[in-house]
């Protein structure tokens, strides 16, 4: 599993690294410092995991989130504990509060590796080189709330000036992408422009 750390602080970056060789299923195929250079090796390097810090300069963690069309599988990493409420909320497979207990790591880890062998995640290329659907995943953040979502969960896209309103469950989160440019990314098997303002998931019909 191919991973990315993302850390505003060298020495944290150098503490998770150290405690990753105890994970040769884990290759750390880069480090990032904000969400900038970030979201550049998140595109070259395509990262199955990102081990991400959410208090940044510039953009935080679910800032950068929010600027990917595709949302590989997450663990935060932060000194701050106030933020975990929030990362479970939008479906993070752990949160590690630093300094990172290798005991932690290792849960962490187990889960990661359990939903990367049940889930078929593709990879950035893989998303941008055909329409999606199924089990690919957005994040969409909503004032205080945000969520991972799957785009077979959701049953509907509205259109709302430049951007989208998604209908999964009981939420309606505003997505910061028009419907025409999602119609360009989605499967026409699976979703259906009805009109001028939406899209339909056919599986919900």
């Amino acid at each position: 599993m191919r991973a990315l750390i993302i850390d505003d602080e060298r020495l944290a970056r150098s503490e998770l690294r150290r405690l990753l060789k105890d994970f040769p299923q884990v290759e750390i195929v880069g480090e990032a410092r904000n969400a900038d250079e970030a979201a550049a090796q998140i595109q070259e390097l395509e990262p199955d995991l990102l081990f991400l810090d959410i208090q940044m300069p510039g953009d935080n963690g679910f800032q950068l989130l929010e600027r990917l069309d595709h949302a590989p599988l997450v663990i935060f990493t932060t000194a701050y504990d106030k933020y975990a409420l929030k990362a479970f909320d939008v479906n993070a497979l752990d949160y590690l509060v630093k300094p990172i207990a290798p005991e932690r790591l290792g849960a962490a880890i187990t889960k990661v590796l359990a939903r990367a062998s049940s889930v078929e995640t593709p990879t950035p290329s893989e998303a941008k080189a055909t329409p999606v659907a199924g089990n690919h995943q957005v994040f969409v953040r909503d004032g205080d709330h945000c969520w991972f979502v799957k785009l077979k969960d959701i049953a509907l896209l509205e259109s709302e000036g430049n951007y989208t309103r998604l209908f999964f469950g009981s939420n309606k989160p505003l997505l910061l992408r028009s419907l025409n440019y999602l119609q360009t990314r989605l499967d026409s098997n699976s979703f259906f422009r009805a009109n001028r303002k939406q899209i339909i998931n056919l599986s919900f019909i």
